[in-house]
């Protein structure tokens, strides 16, 4: 006999694996602070292989509005620069010789709603998610009633399932709406 716990469980994982995706792709959205997780995605040839900047320098918050990144070896400055400026991140380089320092310029207000409405595409995606992970498991239950399980544990699993669907969603609407006032914030 199917278990309705275990469906409801299986159902906050699929959620909780949304938010935390969701989430993750905030993090690389450029707010106008600096982040180290803005250059997550730029990979560097390190002989012979693509690696994170991460994996061949050491990279931290200077300020609110820079970067530092101190190579390990000093034949990486060109390498790291010229991925930096090949990721489309939008952030001249500069280099002293010791560090690659990223400033990272003030958003203009076009530029804060262009990046407050691709949030508001990734929020919307993760709520998609969020949906189907509930639609799946209730029709998981709809066939488990069929497989012997009684209607009234099937209303009840259900309940639960939308319970946990409301507070996955409302999670999406919070980060969405702490990530609209960082990037909004001047």
């Amino acid at each position: 006999m199917v278990d309705s716990k275990q469906i409801i469980s299986e159902a906050q994982d699929d959620m909780e694996m949304a938010v935390m995706h969701l989430d993750e792709a905030l993090a690389h959205i450029r707010a106008g602070k600096a982040d180290v997780r803005l250059l997550d995605n730029i990979r560097v040839d390190s002989y012979g292989a693509m690696v994170p900047i991460n994996n061949v320098a050491s990279v931290n918050v200077i300020d609110a509005r820079s970067i530092g990144i101190k190579p390990w070896d000093k034949s990486m400055f060109r390498i790291i620069e010229k991925a930096i400026l090949d990721s489309g991140l939008g952030i001249t380089p500069e280099n002293n010789g010791e560090m690659i320092r990223l400033g990272i310029p003030p958003l203009t207000e076009d530029r804060r709603k262009q990046l407050a409405k691709q949030c508001k595409g990734e929020c919307e995606t993760a709520k998609i998610s969020v949906r189907n992970a509930r639609r799946d498991a209730v029709d998981q239950l709809k066939k488990a009633v069929k497989e012997g399980l009684s209607e009234d544990l099937e209303k009840d699993a259900e309940a639960e399932v939308q319970k946990v669907h409301d507070k996955f969603i409302k999670k999406v609407d919070e980060l969405f709406a702490a990530k609209e006032k960082e990037i909004m914030t001047v």
